[in-house]
Formats: C-alpha cells, sequence, structure tokens
C-alpha cells in the first residue's frame, strides 16, 4: 500500500530559507543583489576574454569556463530561491526536482575538474616555462575542458538515476531550499543505504582526486618559486596563484563537509547554509577573486569601458 501511494507522488515542498517572515524581503533584495552581480560579474569576464587577444591563452581560457559555469549554477537555484522567498512554501514537480539536482550536481562537479586543470596549467608555466607552449596546447586544453563536462554530466546521471529507486510515501517536504540529494534521501520511504555508497564513492573519489591535483600542482609550484629567490618572480607568482588557492579553499570547504559525510546526523540548517555557499557566494566571489588582482584583466576591462564610454 505504500509503495501504491509512493507513485502517486508527483510534487514535492521546498521549505526554502528558514527565517523570520519580516526577514523575507530584506534577503530577497540581498539574494537579487547578489544574483545580478553574478550574472554581470561572470558574463562580463566572459566577454572580456573573448574581446581581448592577450588573454587568448590557456590560463584565461579555463577562467572563462570557470565563470560560465558559476553563472550556470547560480541560475540554476538562485531564481528558484528567490520565488520561494516570497512564497510560504514552493511546490515542484518531481521531474523539475530532479532536473534541478542534474543541473546543480553537473555544475559543481565540472567546476572541481576546471579548478583541478587550472592548477595543472600554473603548474606547468611555473615549473616548465620552456616546455609550455608545447604541453598546454589548444587541443590538450580542449581534451581537458571536454573531459571535464563529460564527467560532470556522468557524475550527475549516476546520482539521478540512483535516485529513482526512492519511493516517497511518508513526507514530500523538502527541507532545503533547492533539490538536493541529501534532503531527498531524507524524506524518502526506501532505504537509502546504497544512495549514500554512491554519494560517498562518486563524489568522494572526485574531490580527492581534484584536491590532491591541486595540492601537488602548487607544492611543486612553491618549492620552484622558493628554489628561483627572484623576489619579483616569487611576487608575481604568489600573486597569480593566490587568487586560485583562495577560490579553491572557499569551493571545496563546505564541499567536504556536505557529500563526503552525508550522515543522517547532519543538521539541515547548517547543510542549507554550506549549500548557500558554494551555490550562491562563491559565484558571486570569483570574478572579483581572479579579476582584482590581475592586471592584464583590469586593464582589458579598462580599455572596454573606454571603448564603449
Amino acid at each position: 500500500m505504500a509503495r501504491k501511494n509512493a507513485t502517486l507522488l508527483t510534487e514535492f515542498v521546498l521549505t526554502g530559507l528558514l527565517c523570520q517572515p519580516e526577514w523575507k524581503i530584506p534577503l530577497f533584495l540581498v539574494f537579487l543583489a547578489i544574483y545580478l552581480i553574478t550574472m554581470v560579474g561572470n558574463l562580463g569576464l566572459i566577454t572580456i576574454i573573448r574581446k581581448d587577444p592577450h588573454l587568448h591563452t590557456p590560463m584565461y581560457f579555463f577562467l572563462g569556463n570557470l565563470a560560465f559555469v558559476d553563472a550556470w549554477l547560480s541560475s540554476t537555484v538562485t531564481p528558484n530561491m528567490l520565488v520561494n522567498l516570497l512564497q510560504k512554501y514552493k511546490i515542484i514537480t518531481f521531474i523539475e526536482c530532479i532536473t534541478q539536482f542534474f543541473s546543480v550536481a553537473a555544475s559543481v562537479t565540472i567546476e572541481c575538474f576546471l579548478l583541478a586543470a587550472m592548477a595543472y596549467d600554473r603548474y606547468v608555466a611555473i615549473c616548465k616555462p620552456l616546455l609550455y607552449p608545447g604541453i598546454m596546447t589548444n587541443r590538450l586544453c580542449i581534451q581537458l575542458l571536454v573531459l571535464s563536462l563529460v564527467s560532470g554530466f556522468l557524475h550527475a546521471l549516476i546520482h539521478e538515476s540512483f535516485l529513482f529507486r526512492l519511493s516517497f510515501c511518508n513526507s514530500n517536504i523538502i527541507h532545503h531550499f533547492y533539490c538536493d540529494v541529501i534532503p531527498l534521501t531524507k524524506i524518502s520511504c526506501t532505504d537509502p543505504a546504497i544512495n549514500y555508497l554512491m554519494l560517498f564513492i562518486f563524489s568522494g573519489s572526485i574531490q580527492v582526486f581534484s584536491i590532491m591535483t591541486i595540492f601537488l600542482s602548487y607544492t611543486f609550484v612553491i618549492f620552484t618559486i622558493l628554489l628561483k629567490k627572484s623576489e619579483k618572480g616569487v611576487s608575481k607568482a604568489f600573486s597569480t596563484c593566490g587568487a586560485h588557492l583562495l577560490s579553491v579553499s572557499l569551493y571545496y570547504g563546505p564541499l567536504l563537509f556536505m557529500y563526503v559525510h552525508p550522515t543522517s546526523s547532519q543538521i539541515e540548517d547548517r547543510d542549507m547554509v554550506f549549500s548557500l555557499f558554494y551555490t550562491v557566494i562563491i559565484p558571486v566571489l570569483n570574478p572579483f577573486i581572479y579579476s582584482l588582482r590581475n592586471k592584464q584583466v583590469t586593464k582589458s576591462m579598462t580599455k572596454m569601458l573606454k571603448t564603449v564610454g
């Protein structure tokens, strides 16, 4: 009977961000401003990179694609969250729910691989400068991008396929502001052990691989910089790599807490804060992290603004 009732369930209710009613309008305005800045910042960065021939290098190729993924991730989550803030509850169909989850999972995974590719690019540029043009060719950059995209879509598809084995006969209320795998498993009346196992294996493996790639790349970079003992070179290298390390540290912290340890004892409010950080806050920070300390980008942006003016 429970199974029969589960098949009749076609809609979920997102509780959204849990806050006092008087905070809903101010939060709506804040997150609307963040979303607009996110889109202007990331799409503006893509435009600058495309328009300036001096930025047609592997580093900026990956940076432009990272900006696109950030805009994609933010657009998947933030508009629905804004609507939810103006409503008591947001009703979302099962198809809409799994589609949103697929988009979030794919974009988050692609960003992990892009951050790893950017770290490898910095390793080659600083540790093997003479071989850099021969190693970081256009073909390799495109191959790394395609690999990131395929891996992201496959990873999302794996988890989405396992969501179809779940049945929902007890509750259709998702205590979150978007459809994610952990809140869905928590309201399932099917044993979600296999879902947690797949989440730990695949999400954990992707994060360990990308973090280790970044860690090893920058370990070699730091040793190479210190061996050169050139004050100007050290300053330039640390300035270039510092932005990437800052972005990586801000991005992976919440992901590790959310997906590598997806236990039932997690506090839902804490989970929402972590999710809010990497789906809404990080996409708005990245353009500023990579642009404000990058003289070439700021120079290109200034030149473009003068041309438009």
